[in-house]
């Protein structure tokens, strides 16, 4: 009897014992990550419960501290001092330590001042409890100065020293800077052979047939062509990028990787070519692996006045059979088939997988910029969707053999023609072996490529967005 009663009390401390650990315990820090990018760097916590912290931010050095209660400093966090990388353009370093018995406290030394945003995501798809810092520097990043930089880089030994930036009230800065550059480059040169004199007046020339993809109730232009001496900008979104991988294949290939490659040959092949003697120049929405949120890629094409937006995915289904390449159209009212509905409520769930924070100050305004849509962007983007269908299905197969309409919010700029286009089926062992291939990329990148020439030979670009 006394023995059991002994035995029972060794149980109750026991009990007792293990309770007090685990409350110790707290959280237990699953992985780390690291993103690092111009427009900002992201670093995220994933843990199995919801992490309590507190911040500080510094501006002297400038840096940020982060203590987190209930934490017992693990491996995953020891890992995370050794994920910075030299070439990250905001975070220094970072450090990570015991601060007291149930706190651990990180700081995270910044390069350059900068507004941080601290914030919690609930568990979705394959993640845990995530407790995101978002790093974003104080003097954001311009896209347009941007692409401008990008732009000049490969003339600057013909750009006299002494040429003054583009002045930030000038409607269409990069329009009269290539001008300028031109002048410059043309004074020191031999005398080009004269040119056709520039007119308002639209000159005959040979249409393009595009009898694949014509939408009935749209009034089309004319076939003719128009020097309008100025830069054509193509926005390249590849779809996904460093939280959310995007579709992952049955080999392990990230949706996220492919369509980033493609679209960094495809960005090539415009940058070496122009329309009607107007060079080309492509702005990618992101250009490394993070995550970009659907409205910011959309304002970026705005920003930098693009004149066509193409975003870049590779499809997936729940069994392997699926095949075939899809271009999508915004659509104002229902979607034109349960397939699209279903395929744009699942790209518009990037947001909720990658990680945006909902709180923020404007977020009223991001969501009402991706409700504004115009019945004129709709047509053109349906004819550049059906341009580009065509091609794809020179080099590949088709999944559907029209242009299919939905509600993808990554489509919403009103002024900008925009379509979606899904490659292949990355769920398909076949086509994820295509896709992983750089020669079937080239492929899907010159077929692209005639698409969008095709497009502009029929709708040349005639003046720059303004107002924006």
């Amino acid at each position: 009897m006394q023995n059991d009663r002994r035995r029972l009390i060794k149980a109750g401390f026991l009990v007792l014992s293990l309770g007090a650990a685990q409350l110790v315990r707290g959280a237990n820090m699953l992985a780390v990550r690291i993103w690092p990018a111009p427009d900002y760097s992201r670093v995220t916590l994933e843990s199995d419960t919801p992490l309590k912290t507190s911040q500080t931010f510094v501006a002297s050095p400038p840096r940020l501290a982060v203590d987190i209660e209930g934490m017992q400093l693990n491996t995953a966090l020891r890992e995370l001092v050794g994920k910075v990388q030299a070439s990250d353009p905001n975070i220094a370093g970072i450090r990570v330590a015991q601060y007291n018995p149930n706190v651990v406290r990180l700081v995270i030394d910044l390069k350059h001042p900068i507004t941080p945003q601290v914030f919690s995501l609930t568990p979705v798809a394959p993640y845990a409890h995530r407790l995101v810092l978002d790093l974003y520097p104080v003097q954001a990043i311009d896209p347009l100065e941007q692409l401008i930089q990008q732009r000049i880089a490969p003339a600057s030994p013909l750009a006299p020293s002494g040429l003054p930036a583009a002045p930030a009230t000038v409607n269409d800065p990069l329009g009269e800077l290539i001008a300028r550059q031109s002048q410059s480059a043309s004074s020191t040169a031999a005398p080009p052979p004269p040119a056709p004199a520039v007119s308002t007046r639209r000159q005959d020339v040979q249409p393009v047939p595009d009898t694949f993809m014509d939408n009935p109730g749209r009034a089309q232009r004319p076939s003719t062509q128009e020097r309008t001496d100025r830069l054509i900008v193509v926005a390249l979104d590849p779809g996904h990028g460093g939280e959310d991988p995007g579709a992952i294949g049955p080999g392990g290939t990230r949706e996220k990787d492919v369509v980033l490659n493609i679209a960094k040959m495809l960005r090539d092949r415009i940058n070496a070519s122009s329309i009607h003697g107007n060079p080309m120049r492509a702005f990618l929405t992101r250009d490394a692996d993070f995550f970009m949120p659907l409205h910011v890629r959309v304002q970026k094409a705005r920003r930098v006045q693009a004149d066509l937006f193409v975003s870049i995915h590779a499809d997936a289904f729940f069994t392997p059979q699926a095949r075939g390449a899809s271009v999508y159209a915004l659509s104002q009212g229902a979607a034109t088939s349960a397939a699209a509905r279903w395929m744009a409520q699942k790209e518009n769930k990037a947001d909720l997988i990658g990680g945006m924070n909902l709180g923020g100050q404007d977020s009223q305004v991001q969501r009402a910029l991706l409700d504004m849509s115009t019945a004129a962007q709709i047509k053109d983007s349906l004819q550049l969707g059906g341009n580009l269908l065509r091609e794809i299905g020179a080099v590949g197969r088709l999944h559907k053999p029209r242009v299919e309409q939905a509600g993808f919010a990554v489509l919403k700029a009103p002024d900008i023609p925009s379509v979606l286009v899904e490659t292949a089926f990355i769920s398909n062992p076949e086509e994820e072996e295509k896709l992983r291939s750089e020669a079937y990329q080239k492929q899907l990148t010159e077929a692209l490529m005639r698409g969008i020439q095709q497009y502009f030979a029929r709708n040349p670009p005639l003046a720059r967005h303004r107002g924006i």
